[in-house]
């Protein structure tokens, strides 16, 4: 008859309280009658017999005594004060944990038994969990991953669990190897390493150990599954193929498992030069970022895991564009030679008017791929993207709720125009300059403004000057902005009046100063300040372009374009 495990336990334990309770009953017997046959005069063997006997049944009478009452105790914590339910309850392994707390009081019992009683008392549930993972049976692996994941998201046991599977090398690498695991039978124990990981990576020297496992990366890209085909568009067919083998299986939950970890592992330099040379692992990334028109206008519509996901993988592809060093350099051209980069955050910046978290982020991957010049070149050769920009950092409307946006969206803009000809021509052609002297008056946004305004005099050559001609029109705001108190401010508007005077001829300039009630004396001194800084202007810029992209590759903490203009402005 084929018994099950629960039945064979259960035959085993009535066993052991049988032959127990035939042992006392027989012991009991034996003291009590005490008939060991007749002893002779002389005999010395048999005069000892007695007494040698009566300490045997004694001895087996106490051992049998002591098992049962151990049993009895042992049934009495487990049934009347449910010893077992309030360990599971204790450490939160919902109905399922009744069969894993079993297993390890059994366990420790049976190393008491088999070794030592201090084996036993070695024994914890992580240590046990851990012994779990490394088997062969699936049962067991299952047991081990969910006490695993349970103690290392619990607040109360987590940093204790973490410690314990960092330091353990063999335990890592069997987390890690349990990501290739894609059959949907082993999907629960899959999604358990993907989570104890997601944790684990938080520390720095985990993720460092993490990333040190062979193939670590191929593995955690493999929790990554999209729809989406070379071409751009939804592969209906694959789609449906995923749909039709697994019914059931958790995709998006895989990957918002992989984004997390590899976020987590992007805090490290050498990590980041790890996920990029990473075969197809970046357009991987890159497809993440990617969300229809629809889904970015519904404000309150949209599922949070869709937020999620996109917000996760713009937070990732952000950490990779700012790397620094030759790391960085070669991320960011990588990442930029992807097809649908730019496009997607174009994409983000134009429908995502009620998502201002989302566009920030691509604004500020933006910003950072403008520090290599060829990326440069990509972002303001993308249809559309340099329109968005402005679109928001001209959006008067956005004022109020969106602040830190605005700001973000002006930095990209003086990074892009920075030291590029091409870019300037294109932001001329948009036709914003009118725009723009018009939000030199606006508080939030009038130094970066000047900043852009001053980019396009310098870049744009010398066949833009008729475009450029309109910007005397800001002369009496810069004018009169130099005689604010605000250091920031007069620095740049030096700069940019350096530039709006090159325009107007000495009778112009003159009536642009009494325009701006500006006196003689006043006159006199700044006329020697802005003919100090249009000489040393060419010199300023070169500062700055050298200060930015040196400063990122040789500074631990990665610049962004507000920190480089910052800095050297």
């Amino acid at each position: 008859m084929d018994f099950s495990r629960e039945h064979i336990s259960k035959m085993l334990y009535w066993l052991q309280l049988l032959s127990a309770s035939a042992c006392v009953a027989l012991s009991l017997m034996k003291l009590i009658k005490r008939n060991y046959g007749e002893i002779e005069k002389g005999d010395t063997d048999k005069r000892n017999r007695e007494s040698a006997l009566n300490i045997f049944y004694s001895l087996a009478l106490a051992e049998a005594l002591l098992f049962l009452m151990e049993k009895a105790y042992s049934e009495f914590m487990i049934s009347y004060c449910n010893l077992l339910d309030e360990v599971n309850k204790e450490c939160d392994l919902g109905p399922s944990g009744l069969v894993s707390i079993k297993r390890f009081f059994y366990d420790a019992y049976s190393r008491c038994v088999n070794g030592s009683i201090f084996d036993g008392l070695k024994m914890d549930m992580v240590t046990f969990a851990m012994d779990l993972l490394a088997s062969n049976s699936s049962d067991e692996q299952l047991i081990g991953a969910k006490i695993l994941r349970q103690f290392a998201m619990k607040q109360q046991y987590s940093d204790d669990t973490l410690q314990k599977i960092g330091i353990n090398i063999s335990v890592i690498e069997r987390l890690v190897e349990i990501l290739n695991w894609t059959d949907q039978e082993e999907e629960e124990i899959r999604r358990s390493a993907a989570e104890i990981l997601s944790k684990l990576a938080g520390k720095k020297q985990n993720s460092i150990r993490i990333a040190g496992v062979p193939g670590a990366m191929e593995s955690i890209s493999s929790l990554l599954q999209t729809c989406r085909s070379s071409s751009g568009a939804s592969d209906e067919i694959s789609e449906k193929r995923i749909i039709s083998d697994h019914a059931h299986y958790g995709f998006l939950t895989f990957n918002h498992l992989g984004l997390l970890i590899l976020k987590k592992l992007a805090r490290d330099h050498d990590n980041c030069g790890k996920i990029g040379n990473t075969r197809g692992l970046l357009p991987k990334i890159i497809d993440f970022t990617h969300a229809e028109e629809r889904f970015l206008k519904e404000e309150h519509g949209t599922p949070d895991d869709q937020i999620m996901t996109l917000k996760r993988s713009l937070q990732l592809v952000k950490r990779l564009a700012s790397t620094t060093g030759n790391t960085g350099k070669n991320l960011r051209r990588n990442l930029s030679e992807i097809v649908f980069t730019i496009s997607n955050i174009r994409d983000v910046l134009r429908y995502g008017e009620k998502q201002p978290m989302l566009q920030q982020l691509g604004i500020e991957i933006l910003t950072s791929l403008a520090l290599e010049e060829d990326a440069t070149e990509r972002v303001g050769g993308t249809g559309g993207v340099l329109k968005e920009l402005f679109n928001i950092f001209l959006n008067k409307g956005m004022l109020e709720n969106d602040k830190q946006v605005i700001t973000k969206a002006g930095e990209a803009l003086a990074m892009l125009a920075l030291e590029s000809k091409n870019n300037c021509q294109r932001i001329l052609k948009l036709g914003v300059l009118e725009s723009l002297v018009q939000a030199l008056e606006v508080r939030l946004v009038r130094v970066n403004a000047a900043r852009i305004l001053s980019n396009l005099c310098t870049y744009s050559g010398s066949n833009c000057f008729h475009q450029l001609k309109g910007i005397t029109n800001a002369t009496p705001i810069v004018l009169k902005a130099i005689m604010s108190e605000e250091h920031k401010l007069q620095e740049v508007m030096v700069g940019l009046a350096a530039h709006v005077l090159a325009f107007l001829s000495p009778e112009e300039s003159s009536l642009m100063f009494k325009k701006a009630e500006i006196t003689e004396a006043e006159d006199f001194g700044m006329e020697k300040e802005l003919e100090f800084v249009l000489e040393t202007t060419a010199e300023l810029e070169q500062h700055f372009l050298w200060y930015c992209r040196n400063e990122q590759a040789q500074h631990n903490n990665p610049l962004t374009g507000r920190d480089c203009i910052e800095a050297a402005s």
